[in-house]
């Protein structure tokens, strides 16, 4: 089975080094990721910039290939579909760990996840993996055992068509697996103004930042929800969103 994992966080991250070891319990992994960190860039694309691709030789990933690109997660499927598995099937896309949580609206924003749209819209198998914590040294052996098991339970599954799994560990001991829908929530209070290193000649600049609002906290059945009780939460998304109900 050929596996392709992506991030958005960068090569060489804790979280897609344990991903790819993992992954080669499945099959025969070919690790793409961008040279740097990409959050946030959701399922964009480099529409002017040249993509370059680098191939990766010393690592310690269990015989994994390992390439980089100052491209996007988007930007990765692509290389590798085209690429490096030109004429070859791919059988998953892989997409993490994330450091940060991509549930609720966050999978919206999400360059993990954005890779996964793209697989899906490519007809590939893809999940996403992520954990409710940015830190980079975060403790990931609790998630660790989830790893192929889930992956192998939704491959006999089967993963239809268009669609993919956002899946989102909270930090520390993991309780049990719900499956989930995403929690409805908005951010808010996103923008700080900027007070010293502002760009050369601008007079004014904001950097990112927020708080998230969970507007259903009584809610039971969501990916939120899911993570405040340590449970890893199991979120099947498409990437067809025509709202049915307006027809």
């Amino acid at each position: 089975m050929n596996i392709v994992v992506v991030n958005d966080d960068g090569w060489g991250t804790a979280g897609i080094r344990l991903l790819a070891k993992e992954m080669t319990k499945l099959g025969k992994v070919t690790v793409i990721a961008p040279d740097g960190a990409r959050s946030g860039k959701g399922a964009a694309i480099s529409v002017e910039t040249p993509i370059s691709l680098r191939h990766i030789t010393e690592h310690d990933l269990n015989g994994a290939e390992v390439y980089t690109t100052n491209g996007t997660p988007a930007d990765c499927v692509k290389l590798a579909r085209e690429v490096l598995f030109a004429g070859q099937p791919i059988d998953l896309l892989v997409s993490g760990i994330n450091h940060g949580s991509n549930a609720s609206v966050n999978a919206m924003y999400s360059g993990t996840m954005g890779a996964c749209y793209v697989a899906a819209e490519k007809g590939i198998p893809a999940i996403g993996w992520s954990i409710n914590s940015h830190a980079m040294d975060v403790d990931l052996h609790w998630l660790q055992p989830f790893l192929t098991e889930v992956t192998q339970h939704l491959l006999e599954e089967g993963i239809a068509p268009r669609t993919c799994f956002n899946i989102n560990a909270p930090v520390g001991e993991i309780e049990g697996i719900r499956w989930t829908r995403q929690c409805v929530g908005h951010w808010t209070n996103e923008l700080i103004p900027m007070t010293e290193g502002l760009p050369q000649g601008e007079s004014k600049a904001y950097k990112l930042a927020g708080e998230f609002v969970n507007d259903e906290p009584g809610a039971t059945d969501t990916d939120i929800w899911a993570m405040e009780h340590q449970l890893l939460s199991i979120t099947p998304l498409t990437i067809d969103w025509t709202d049915y109900g307006s027809l």
